[in-house]
């Protein structure tokens, strides 16, 4: 049995000297990235995960403000090379939760009808949807975005601590296309992270995770706190849900470690909702078996 592939790209040079994502140098790692997960050389990915016509949804996650939310520059670029391999630009969207959200992380909202649309769920038309969607222990709305705008979508967060769940990323990522993730994060988020992403306005349409590990939180999130975030200048993808954030994890764990820092599982917080993941068949949660490779993008 093949095993799941997770590709780690990291750039010493991802950052320019004013301290912003270098766009030349995004753009380089997610060429590579995308090639290396097994959509083949150039724009082939695209090509590979999606069908003619396709709707395609970039999720981010934007609710921690400029400092530690998916960059524009990394969500924008994807969106272009998306286009550049045959998408319609109109048929692309980058979206989270909330207008404001989106503006104050960097984002230029933008609802309109012709290239790449940036909105919120509170947009005009949007909301969510009328039918409380009830899957094993959830029961919630999702965000019309999701549901009614895109036909596939790519799960684009940020590798980040979090207090309560130990680690939120790809899979956490979709809590902010319901309009009651409040009520879900009793024991660690575990079930619910799983059980959300199980649920049919998800897992119908996920085709992708790649997480914004340029900045990483490896202490005292999900909000930003200078001295536990390292400069990780890197980008994580892939096809299987679980096995990408499985990896995020090991580098959330490396970097406490590097910190002096205990392990999640000794702070009683391990992510074990991605155990979970894998008993529901979402993907693979033994490292043993995923095949994670990593380059240096110069």
């Amino acid at each position: 049995m093949a095993k799941a592939r997770v590709v780690v790209v990291r750039s010493a040079r991802a950052w320019t000297a004013a301290g912003d994502p270098d766009p030349a140098v995004i753009d380089r790692m997610l060429e590579r990235g995308l090639a290396l997960t097994g959509g083949g050389p150039g724009t082939a990915p695209a090509a590979a995960l999606f069908r003619p016509g396709d709707r395609v949804g970039i999720k981010v996650n934007t609710i921690g403000g400029r400092a530690i939310s998916t960059r524009p520059e990394v969500a924008l670029a994807l969106a272009r090379r998306l286009a550049a391999a045959g998408l319609a630009a109109k048929d692309i969207f980058v979206w989270d939760r909330t207008t404001r959200e989106l503006r104050d992380a960097g984002y230029s909202p933008n609802a309109g009808r012709s290239g790449v649309r940036v909105l919120g769920t509170d947009a005009d038309g949007l909301g969510y949807g009328p039918e409380l969607v009830v899957h094993l222990g959830v029961g919630s709305l999702f965000s019309r975005v999701l549901t009614e705008l895109t036909t596939a979508s790519i799960s684009l967060a940020i590798l980040k601590d979090h207090g309560l769940a130990g680690v939120t990323a790809g899979m956490k990522n979709y809590f902010g296309a319901i309009h009651n993730p409040n009520k879900y994060h009793d024991s660690r988020c575990d079930p619910a992270v799983a059980e959300v992403f199980d649920a049919p306005p998800v897992r119908s349409r996920h085709r992708l995770s790649v997480l914004d590990a340029l900045t990483v939180q490896f202490h005292k999130g999900p909000s930003y706190h200078a001295r536990w975030a390292a400069r990780y200048g890197g980008l994580v993808f892939g096809l299987d849900p679980v096995a990408v954030d499985r990896v995020g994890w090991e580098i959330i764990e490396r970097l406490r470690a590097g910190a002096g820092l205990p392990t999640l599982e000794a702070e009683g917080r391990a992510p074990g909702y991605l155990r979970t993941a894998e008993r529901l068949g979402l993907g693979t949660f033994d490292l043993a078996a995923i095949e994670t490779i990593e380059e240096d993008e110069p």
